[in-house]
């Protein structure tokens, strides 16, 4: 396959079993070639897009993503005494937290992939993340209560054990990130689900700005 019109997704195969490839525009060229290979496709596209040439070869919706955008100046933080970071955690301890946070991701949405193939795609991204040192653990008061990863400037995993959700830390945590990350970098980014809320939220109360937006959609072809 052209790989200006398709590239392939090693990331994605090896959780989901299968070929997996990103179609690089939306065009009755690269959408052809999805018919003459088995595997599982996405595509992002511009929400406003008119979406009858991806429904004719057979795509189907399965998210819309946010990317929030933040500068140094932009950001109001939420520090407390008891949120910390740290490069020092237990992995296994980690990877349990990981395991089954991320229902809101697309692969957990596509009806077409099992949930534990959804799963097991996050796991094995963060396990990559941990070997590239690129995680740190979030501590309330001394304690592992979960995780956040980057890749460069951008925050791209985060979950906390089940006691600390739904109690308003993460904020704490992610004004800490932050304001690290912004020792390297002008801005800082990230990418939410649209029917993710509380981090839609939380993206808004930081200062992040909202600069664009995705629509996803995936094929499988049999």
């Amino acid at each position: 396959m052209p790989a200006s019109l398709i590239r392939p997704t090693p990331w994605d195969a090896a959780a989901l079993g299968m070929p997996t490839r990103e179609l690089l525009e939306c065009s009755a060229e690269a959408l052809r070639l999805t018919e003459q290979t088995p595997g599982h496709y996405s595509i992002k596209v511009d929400p406003l897009s008119d979406k009858g040439l991806l429904h004719k070869f057979g795509f189907y919706y399965c998210d819309t993503l946010i990317e929030p955008e933040c500068t140094q100046a932009d950001l109001r933080p939420c520090l407390h005494a008891d949120a910390s970071l740290s490069r020092q955690f237990d992995a296994d301890q980690v990877m349990a937290i990981c395991h089954g946070a991320f229902t809101h991701g697309r692969f957990h949405r596509d009806f077409n992939l099992s949930p534990g193939a959804a799963d097991l795609r996050y796991d094995r991204w963060l396990q990559q993340l941990i070997e590239q040192d690129q995680v740190d653990g979030l501590y309330w008061q001394d304690q592992l209560a979960g995780f956040v990863a980057y890749n460069g400037g951008n925050l791209v995993l985060h979950a906390l054990a089940q006691p600390y959700r739904g109690r308003g830390l993460t904020r704490h945590w992610w004004s800490l990130a932050c304001r690290q990350l912004f020792q390297q970098y002008s801005h800082v980014g990230s990418s939410v689900s649209a029917v993710n809320f509380p981090m839609v939220a939380l993206h808004s109360s930081l200062g992040f700005r909202f600069s664009s937006a995705h629509d996803i959609y995936h094929k499988l072809v049999s």
